[in-house]
């Protein structure tokens, strides 16, 4: 945990167990306030942090430095401000364009590998599954929350449950289990796993686990980063959730949602479908 040692502005010197949530929550009363930290420092990432590095802390009504531009290709240059809003119009304000688009520089192969099809392709489908998952954005956290204590593998000695913490479903993927929000966390770098209430406060961090999950191979199943390449949209819903959603003789009411939605916002973004579209 980070601890404060000034008001700002002044530096802050990273000890072990330090994020830039953390970090930003101590010296602005406020977790969110970390790309403030970021961009004082060169951009700086979650998962970048070094200990004994020094960081500056700008005073909290300076700006930082030259802000970075949102990059011209990538998702940002196929999803503007404006389409993302077109296509989310009563999305929970959690869930910001620039919370995505922040979460996808941390993986600058997302929607930019492949042909001009294929990045629009990747950019629909990743929308269209997150928009399922989610009801269009409007859900952050699981609404059962009977189930919240139920994410819990004991046997799981890599990923432990810390007492306390919960690992329900949060974030535009619903990131669950223990051994996922650890798996996830080291990952990126930030300690979810004693931090999972990270995931529905923090909405770059959110995106970021969704991606995490969109970019890593699911073994045996590929990643959705390259099944949407390489075998069409229906081997994403059958990597997100194909034990209840594929393989069962017809095409169920859940896989029928996503791929109405890909087939939506594939017309909006001015890209085909392609083949496959059914797990």
């Amino acid at each position: 945990m980070a601890r404060k040692q000034g008001n700002p502005p002044t530096t802050h010197t990273v000890e072990a167990g330090d994020t830039l949530f953390d970090i930003a929550q101590a010296y602005y009363g406020d977790g969110n306030q970390w790309q403030k930290i970021s961009a004082a420092n060169g951009n700086i990432q979650p998962q970048s942090l070094q200990i004994g590095q020094q960081l500056q802390i700008l005073a909290v009504d300076t700006p930082p430095p030259n802000p970075p531009s949102p990059p011209g290709d990538g998702f940002a240059g196929i999803v503007s401000r404006q389409i993302f809003e077109a296509m989310f119009p009563n999305r929970n304000s959690f869930y910001s364009y620039d919370g995505l688009v922040s979460a996808t520089q941390k993986y600058p192969s997302f929607c930019n590998e492949g042909s001009d099809e294929q990045h629009k392709r990747e950019a629909t489908a990743f929308l269209a599954n997150i928009a399922h998952e989610t009801g269009d954005l409007k859900y952050i956290e699981e609404l059962n929350t009977a189930n919240w204590t139920h994410y819990c593998d004991p046997a799981n000695n890599t990923y432990p449950c810390v007492q306390g913490k919960t690992y329900h479903g949060r974030g535009p993927i619903q990131l669950s289990w223990n051994y996922n929000y650890g798996a996830c966390g080291a990952a990126l770098g930030i300690d979810l796993l004693n931090n999972p209430d990270l995931v529905a406060k923090d909405s770059s961090i959110s995106f970021m686990t969704a991606l995490w999950f969109w970019m890593t191979p699911q073994s045996p199943k590929p990643s959705c980063h390259n099944a949407i390449s390489t075998s069409g949209f229906g081997m994403t819903i059958n990597i997100i959730n194909g034990g209840i959603e594929c393989g069962k003789g017809q095409v169920t009411p859940q896989a029928q949602s996503r791929i109405k939605l890909y087939k939506q916002f594939a017309q909006r973004l001015g890209v085909t479908p392609g083949e496959n579209l059914s797990c």
